[in-house]
């Protein structure tokens, strides 16, 4: 695929320089690994499925029953995130096996969803000023670089 044909993409192509056979036989074993990553990242969101079935449940048959504090609901909602965020992985991983190209775009969004996730559930109240300068910082740098890429896409 060319960059015409995926412009958020990165192109980085496994085929072999000049018929080199073990270059090609390597290219196959990686291609096997990334096919098992995408394995056991399907393990990984069903335990998390799972888990987030787990800690709502959990919550929920605490006195008072079925009522969720908002201590609990941030507990909630970072256990779905990490789902969302395990899905997006998948994704990436997926569209590697098909494309032969790292979706730049996506990559990126997957990172803004993690940190979004961190900003959901962080503490005010125990984090130091400098952490979250830092963690501002991360957003900020990851929303340009997303809107110029995208932007990049557009035109």
């Amino acid at each position: 695929m060319s960059e015409q044909q995926h412009p958020d993409a990165c192109e980085r192509h496994l085929g072999p320089p000049n018929g080199d056979k073990l270059i090609t036989h390597l290219n196959l074993l990686i291609r096997q690994a990334i096919r098992l990553l995408a394995v056991l990242m399907v393990i990984v969101i069903f335990l998390c499925v799972a888990d987030v079935a787990f800690v709502l449940y959990e919550r929920l048959i605490q006195p008072p029953y079925l009522f969720l504090s908002l201590n609990d609901i941030f507990v909630v909602f970072a256990s779905f995130l990490a789902v969302l965020i395990a899905i997006e992985i998948f994704a990436n991983i997926t569209l590697y096996l098909r494309d032969d190209v790292i979706h730049v775009r996506l990559v990126i969004a997957t990172a803004l969803m993690a940190i979004a996730r961190k900003v959901i559930v962080l503490d005010f109240n125990t984090v130091s000023h400098q952490y979250l300068y830092g963690v501002g910082l991360i957003v900020l740098a990851l929303g340009v670089t997303y809107w110029l890429v995208a932007s990049k896409a557009r035109t």
